[in-house]
């Protein structure tokens, strides 16, 4: 009996030791390696941007990354990704953790979030010189209507579901929505309005006119599901760097 339970004791230590090496935090990992690898995509302005004759990395995302590592202690590797392929790059190790993306159901199923530090609302926008075509959603939601879209966004799921009657361009990255307008092969496109803002700057476009702010998106960085750990490290420091004003005065800085 004595052995029988010297067994059982060995192979519960065994379990807990087997656990505890496959549920290794990436804080240790980073830790331990001195880099912390996040996914980008430098398509998301002023977000992140990505400088092609570089292969740098500006943005409101890249200050709060390069942040969060000095803190830590480590150096900052930023893994170029894609929005259809940013949340697998995740649950596949690729990355410790993304920039900002917002929260949604489909991703919660299978990644886990940060506490969230900013929020979006999302519009639709056209060619200034066909503003006067449209007026509210029920404009656009007509099937000589085209609306451009990126794959694997939640813009691409918001113009499925707002504009069921419209004609859906669905375009892959690098190439986005935005893009097919101002080429006039779209005549509409969604976007957060963070992107917006610096769009209307740059391009001539505007928001469809008669439209209100829809699908309010809070927005947070995508970790591991499983790594508590991790998770529990960078909700705590959002917490502190709240608190100190550095995500109000890097927001500032990016004009958001």
């Amino acid at each position: 009996m004595k052995q029988f339970a010297n067994a059982l004791a060995a192979l519960a230590f065994g379990a807990v030791m087997s656990t505890a090496a496959v549920a290794q935090s990436a804080l240790n990992e980073i830790l331990d390696g001195g880099v912390m690898k996040v996914g980008t995509t430098g398509d998301w302005n002023p977000m992140s941007v990505r400088d092609p004759a570089t292969n740098s990395y500006k943005g409101y995302d890249i200050d709060i990354m390069t942040e969060l590592a000095k803190d830590l202690g480590v150096e900052v590797e930023f893994v170029p990704t894609d929005w259809k392929t940013l949340v697998n790059g995740v649950t596949a190790g690729s990355y410790h953790m993304t920039g900002s993306a917002s929260i949604s159901p489909a991703r919660m199923k299978v990644a886990g979030f940060s506490e969230s530090y900013i929020a979006v609302e999302i519009f639709p926008f056209t060619l200034k010189e066909n503003a006067d075509k449209f007026d509210g959603y029920e404009s656009i939601n007509k099937p000589e209507v085209t609306v451009a879209t990126t794959l694997g966004t939640t813009f691409e799921s918001l113009a499925k579901e707002w504009f069921p009657n419209a004609t859906i361009k669905v375009v892959e990255a690098p190439a986005r929505g935005y893009q097919e307008v101002i080429a006039g092969r779209a005549d509409v496109f969604i976007t957060s309005n963070i992107e917006g803002s610096t769009l209307d700057d740059k391009f001539p476009v505007v928001r469809v006119p008669g439209t209100e702010p829809r699908a309010p998106s809070p927005i947070a960085m995508l970790l591991p599901q499983a790594d508590q750990v991790w998770i529990n490290y960078v909700n705590n420091w959002v917490k502190v760097k709240k608190a100190g004003g550095f995500f109000d005065a890097t927001a500032k800085k990016w004009g958001l």
